[in-house]
């Protein structure tokens, strides 16, 4: 497939800058994957579209103020840090801006000597492998110096960091949020559980692989970068009981899907665990945990807009996609959401 069959036209105007004043009052495109068919809904009516029985399957992992500016200790130079990936204790995957001033050996001190970093290594794409040290927990360190990571297409100021978490994050180590949760409030996901709808929590830590854009010209020839997801025993047991018993799992976001459709165990269940994934989903994949997915608006030619195109379809998803902006709805993190069920 040529990335270009993934292209659409979108008016600047509606990349959503802020997120609207109540969490659950985004508007909500519903899309039938079978038939196409298309309705238009706000947010909080996904408590009417989901039914007993249904597991919701949520990424609770939490955004970490991983953008930090760091003075090289050999120039003065002021660089830009973002905070991908820990590999270990202290050691972290980052992408560095400008890279030329970050080469192994390289010095940096962030937030007046709160923290310092050394770069030790440069690994595929430039990545920067960098280990830091402080005093006391560095999570702590990045509370007190780090920005929040919001994508290059917002550019207003957020003032609110906690927008820019679910209200159910609570495993930090993302780079950027999972963002279809971010609709959700704590008294709907309360209603839908006296409702009968099972809620089960996985984590995945969104990285590199989940905003990195297609560079190739064919999309069978992109790799994604890996990303670490966890699957408890009790997720494990309570979504494959759900695949058992013929009922409906909807995952909530791209990572979420991504992190079921990863554990897959090939007999209809998922298993429990942790592991890096770098599952590309794109048409022609054959689902073999999810059934619905609730996600935003994504950017063109994305590994994500390949994601739910290979749930929906492509024509019925470019077609959902002209039709919400003809209808102006909000895209991308702080946007609007769809239902493809």
């Amino acid at each position: 497939m040529d990335i270009s069959e993934f292209y659409y036209d979108l008016p600047q105007e509606l990349i959503a800058q802020t997120p609207i004043k109540d969490r659950d009052h985004s508007r909500l495109l519903t899309l039938d994957k079978e038939t196409g068919a298309i309705a238009h809904r706000i947010f909080s009516d996904i408590y009417d579209m989901l039914q007993p029985g249904d597991v919701l399957v949520l990424n609770d992992s939490r955004v970490i103020p991983a953008r930090i500016y760091g003075v090289k200790e050999q120039t003065g130079a002021v660089v830009e840090f973002l905070l991908l990936r820990r590999l270990e204790l202290n050691r972290w995957e980052c992408l560095v801006k400008p890279g030329r001033r970050a080469r192994p050996g390289d010095r940096f001190s962030f937030g007046e000597g709160r923290m310092e970093g050394e770069v030790r290594a440069i690994a595929e794409e430039g990545i920067r492998i960098v280990d830091f040290s402080c005093e006391g927990d560095m999570l702590a360190a990045l509370d007190e110096i780090g920005n929040m990571p919001l994508p290059p297409y917002i550019v207003e100021k957020l003032e609110d960091k906690e927008r820019y978490q679910t209200v159910y994050a609570r495993e930090p180590g993302s780079a950027a949020a999972p963002t279809a949760g971010l609709h959700f409030t704590r008294e709907l996901l309360a209603r839908l559980e006296q409702k009968g709808v099972e809620i089960v929590y996985v984590t995945l830590h969104v990285g590199l692989g989940t905003f990195r854009p297609v560079k190739e010209k064919t999309v069978e020839e992109h790799k994604m970068h890996t990303e670490f997801y966890t699957v408890s025993a009790e997720a494990a047991e309570r979504v494959t009981r759900a695949k058992q018993e013929g009922r409906r799992v909807v995952a909530v976001g791209t990572t979420s899907c991504r992190t079921l459709e990863s554990a897959a165990d090939g007999k209809g269940g998922i298993r429990a665990g942790s592991a890096d994934t770098g599952i590309f989903i794109y048409p022609g994949y054959c689902f073999r945990v999810i059934d619905a997915l609730i996600t935003n608006f994504h950017l063109p030619e994305s590994t994500l807009l390949m994601l739910v195109s290979a749930l929906a379809g492509r024509e019925h998803i470019m077609a959902a996609y002209q039709e919400a902006i003809r209808r102006k709805y909000r895209f991308f993190s702080f946007g609007d959401a769809m239902f493809i069920y």
